[in-house]
């Protein structure tokens, strides 16, 4: 059993008969009344995201996850397909649980979280920023702006990305995966 002093980001537990993990908290001591804390957590198993309130020494039921590397193969109708790369056993993932799945290309190895007592795999992380080829983008106009303009970029996996104006076609791109901006060009 954890309590509310043990809340940090990426901490998983049971709540309303699910799983979640916590994407965002803040422990509030008031000037008047008890302290609580205020979280933003995330179901693993729907995505859905809610904002739950815990009084302080709340009691949580925490969930034992382990990370297990794999390597995405390709999608088909059914959801999107993973090898782990130490047992060669292939997963099939739901598309509806995964938030940044147009950032998936074919060999990337990605981290899928398990649930550690039932073994079943509850989501599906990519890594922080990746570097993308860039397919198609409009040539820009020197002298067309007086502020640091975007303009949209289509990446190797068919998603578009707002990029400065200086980025061409065939460039190398790192992308946040967890926002879907533009970090920085990546030299060859």
């Amino acid at each position: 059993m954890a309590s509310t002093s043990d809340i940090r980001n990426g901490f998983c537990f049971e709540f309303n008969h699910d799983v979640y993990t916590v994407i965002e908290f803040l422990h509030v001591k008031p000037g008047k009344g008890p302290a609580f804390v205020r979280t933003k957590i995330k179901s693993l198993t729907s995505g859905k995201v809610v904002d739950p309130t815990f009084p302080s020494g709340h009691k949580l039921e925490e969930v034992r996850v382990e990370r297990r590397k794999f390597q995405y193969l390709y999608e088909d109708e059914a959801g999107y397909n993973f090898m782990d790369n130490e047992s060669y056993d292939q997963l099939n993932f739901d598309s509806k649980l995964m938030d940044n799945a147009r950032f998936l290309k074919e060999g990337m190895e990605i981290e899928v979280l398990f649930h550690a007592d039932k073994n079943t795999p509850l989501s599906v992380e990519l890594p922080m920023s990746v570097v993308y080829e860039v397919t198609y983008t409009e040539s820009a106009v020197a002298g067309n702006t007086s502020t640091n303009a975007m303009k949209d970029a289509t990446i190797e996996t068919g998603t578009t990305v707002k990029v400065p104006l200086f980025i061409n076609i065939g460039d190398k791109i790192k992308v946040n995966t967890n926002t879907g901006e533009y970090s920085e060009r990546v030299k060859q």
